[in-house]
């Protein structure tokens, strides 16, 4: 294997280059058939669904004007803040995204090959607290954020680094992302998400990826992968506009996400559903082509259903399920990489209701080939809160479904003859010599589920797997050692944030973030 790379240009990729094979895993490829829901028909209907949406109902774009000039400009119908946009219109710009590409990563072993038949897994995003059995749950910090970049860092299950891990409280929220940022380009050496909460903050995640990698080599592959949220129904606001236009101008990649809660934002039978966040999704699409033809864009939508006693989301129902597998043929259709699902779970700890909830989400989401799984370990609460146990646990279930990715071989070596001229009819195979040689890797080998028996398990202390999950935590974090970089990269950063932060707490208005 090729020596690390750690310097600006380091994670470049030669245009001749085969296959990134992802470092501590082998890169992930589905080899089986994706779960389907709708036939060619029901899709082609789905399609119209959403192309009469966009074309008689129309999108709203709130408060930002350069976005209804260029929708104008580029064939769209414009009135206010309304835009209509015909069917051959829209695909012929969504027709203009790739269909695979590969975002970098600073060590280029860790770069990503994302669509076609690629999964990869990535940590939570977004929670404002953060829970472990020792102090039960509290509003994060930037130490709690540095704790899971480490955590996810370390974990080859977890194939990119994330974004928002935790929001680090104790931190202005002016300036956060400077330090978010900051931890993941020095204490990880996975790709990583941008910052989306303003178009500044895109900005300086652009301009600190650049310092990484090159302004020319992250226009010929993305640093960033960020996440656009649409605020459904069919409407844009200006701040995520902002923020795609600038992700759009450096041909970073993005995720373009309807958040739709079914029955609240959405109507609340599925096939409507489905066609709106399919609208939605591809309306952004082609707005970023509009922008930057070539730009790594992701249909990504959030899809869970409301629960109509409460109207708080609902997750791993059978509706939210069928959702995902519906919309993951349409992104197929398109030719797209699709993003959807998680370990997702409305439970406030890990107990068995998140160990249902989250398998009931994340083994549909890999059975429907999912391409970007975000939320992949440590969600809690709806996505309120982030768990250190939760994080463990789930990626014990991301290495079983590593396994199950794989499929079933086909070999000679497979089939296994020369074990059953070894045992012969009526003998056992543990001693085979075939059976030596696959023992190790045969099957799924859990490190914190427990398999040992009742007796041996009450000796050593009748644990939990949430408390075997609390040592494995800690130990991790006792064994990080933080990935090299170079003085002189190190010190270009250092040097940016601390300018950026100096012009943020002088009320700079490229920066500061009005609410």
């Amino acid at each position: 294997m090729s020596p690390q790379r750690t310097g600006r240009r380091g994670s470049r990729r030669r245009q001749d280059q085969g296959p990134v094979v992802l470092e501590g895993v082998e890169t992930l490829t589905y080899k089986l058939t994706p779960t389907e829901v709708l036939t060619e028909q029901d899709i082609q209907t789905i399609h119209d669904a959403s192309m009469r949406l966009l074309s008689e109902t129309g999108m709203l774009l709130i408060d930002h004007e350069p976005a209804l000039k260029n929708l104008k400009a580029n064939g769209a119908k414009v009135d206010g803040e309304m835009v209509w946009i015909d069917e051959d219109t829209l695909m012929n710009f969504v027709n203009l995204a790739p269909k695979t590409f590969t975002q970098l990563a600073r060590d280029d072993r860790n770069n990503v090959p994302v669509g076609g038949n690629r999964i990869i897994f990535a940590p939570v995003y977004g929670p404002a607290f953060v829970h472990d059995l020792d102090q039960g749950r509290r509003p994060s910090t930037l130490e709690d954020f540095h704790n899971f970049a480490k955590l996810v860092c370390m974990t080859p299950e977890l194939h990119h680094a994330g974004g928002v891990l935790v929001e680090p409280n104790d931190i202005d929220v002016n300036e956060r992302h400077l330090d978010m940022l900051m931890a993941h380009l020095t204490l990880s050496n996975k790709a990583f998400m941008g910052n989306v909460i303003h178009p500044d903050n895109a900005r300086d995640t652009v301009e600190m990826s650049e310092i990484i990698f090159g302004k020319e080599a992250i226009r010929e592959n993305p640093a960033s992968l960020s996440i656009v949220s649409i605020s459904s129904p069919m409407r844009m606001d200006e701040r995520m506009l902002s923020v795609l236009e600038v992700y759009a101008e450096a041909k970073q990649a993005m995720i373009l996400a309807p958040f739709i809660i079914v029955g609240a934002m959405s109507p609340a039978t599925l096939a409507a559903a489905i066609a709106q966040q399919n609208a939605e999704s591809l309306f952004a699409i082609a707005y970023a082509q509009m922008l930057n033809p070539g730009t790594p864009c992701i249909q990504g939508p959030f899809l869970p259903n409301v629960d109509m006693k409460t109207g708080a989301p609902g997750f791993g129902s059978p509706e939210s399920n069928l959702a995902l597998y519906g919309s993951a043929q349409m992104a197929r259709h398109y030719g797209l990489p699709f993003r959807s699902g998680g370990n997702y779970t409305a439970s406030r700890i890990p107990d068995a209701q998140a160990g249902y909830e989250s398998a009931s989400t994340i083994w549909p989401t890999v059975q429907g080939c999912t391409n970007f799984i975000l939320h992949a370990a440590g969600w809690l609460e709806g996505g309120l809160t982030s768990g250190y146990e939760k994080l463990i646990l789930d990626i014990e279930t991301l290495g079983a479904l590593t396994r199950f990715t794989n499929g079933i071989g086909m070999t000679e070596e497979d089939f296994a003859w020369d074990a059953y001229e070894e045992a012969g009819p009526g003998n056992h195979f543990l001693g085979t010599a075939h059976t030596m040689r696959h023992y190790k890797d045969a099957f799924f080998q859990p490190k914190v589920f427990d398999t040992d028996s009742y007796e041996k398990w009450k000796d050593e202390g009748s644990q939990t797997a949430g408390q075997r999950a609390n040592t494995v935590w800690k130990q991790m974090l006792k064994d990080y050692e933080k990935p090299p970089m170079e003085d002189s990269v190190l010190e270009e950063l250092n040097a940016f944030v601390d300018k950026r932060r100096a012009e943020i707490q002088s009320g700079s208005p490229r920066s500061v973030w009005n609410s």
